[in-house]
């Protein structure tokens, strides 16, 4: 049996991989679902790959998880201690030495923009947060189940951008196998950028699952038969 650790991206919480992790627990595998600082304003990636390691523990043969921004976080991790294999989900992936900004700005197809109308402008703690649920229903969780799209957003909390300001540590992506995963009807991370970025920066092909930007809520148990294969 594999351990999962699950790593959420902008603006969730651990909670939001709930139906994934009953999925995984109930084929016999253990799940560590980490809770970012993603509201602290101070913090980087790199905090956010030492709350992930502090919550890994001793677990060392892991299957790390990163879904949308987590892809910035989820190679520092293995940078840090022993992970078996990567998993990128939806995912946006760091460049060694660039920081998110300039990567949008080298690449803007990394994203489709209409998500930006549904956030809030930073705040004075350089916070974002969705006021418009609509929209972040639309953008994020458009196949879910209307009931659980709604419990997804109520459960949404605010994401500082100075993570996105601060250039990657990492002198080059850490060897250890990986996996991309994209939904063919994403649209927060564009497919299209994905499939490139996958063969480009990872040197995989991506594996396509049909659906919107997150398959751990719409269909947890398809995502969870995927997880089992790549472990």
């Amino acid at each position: 049996m594999a351990t999962f650790g699950l790593v959420h991206g902008a603006w969730h919480r651990a909670s939001s991989w709930a139906s994934l992790v009953a999925a995984l627990e109930t084929a016999g595998h253990t799940t560590i679902a980490v809770d970012l600082p993603c509201d602290d304003p101070g913090a980087t990636f790199e905090t956010y790959a030492e709350t992930v390691a502090q919550s890994l523990g001793d677990h060392e043969d892991v299957v790390l998880v990163g879904h949308s921004l987590a892809g910035h976080t989820i190679p520092l991790v293995a940078a840090r201690m022993p992970v078996r294999h990567l998993v990128f989900l939806c995912a946006l992936i760091a460049q060694p030495g660039r920081s998110f900004v300039d990567q949008l700005k080298a690449d803007p197809e990394m994203v489709l923009p209409e998500y930006v109308s549904g956030l809030s402008e930073p705040n004075d703690r350089g916070l974002r947060h969705w006021i418009d649920s609509d929209q972040a229903i639309d953008v994020m969780y458009a196949d879910c189940d209307p009931t659980d799209a709604e419990r997804a957003v109520a459960d949404l909390r605010p994401q500082a951008l100075h993570p996105y300001t601060v250039a990657c540590p990492l002198d080059s992506m850490p060897a250890v196998d990986r996996t991309y995963v994209l939904c063919t009807e994403d649209r927060l991370v564009n497919p299209a950028w994905s499939r490139r970025a996958a063969r480009e920066r990872l040197d995989v092909q991506a594996i396509e699952l049909p659906g919107s930007h997150s398959p751990f809520i719409s269909r947890p148990n398809d995502l969870a038969c995927l997880l089992q294969e790549l472990a």
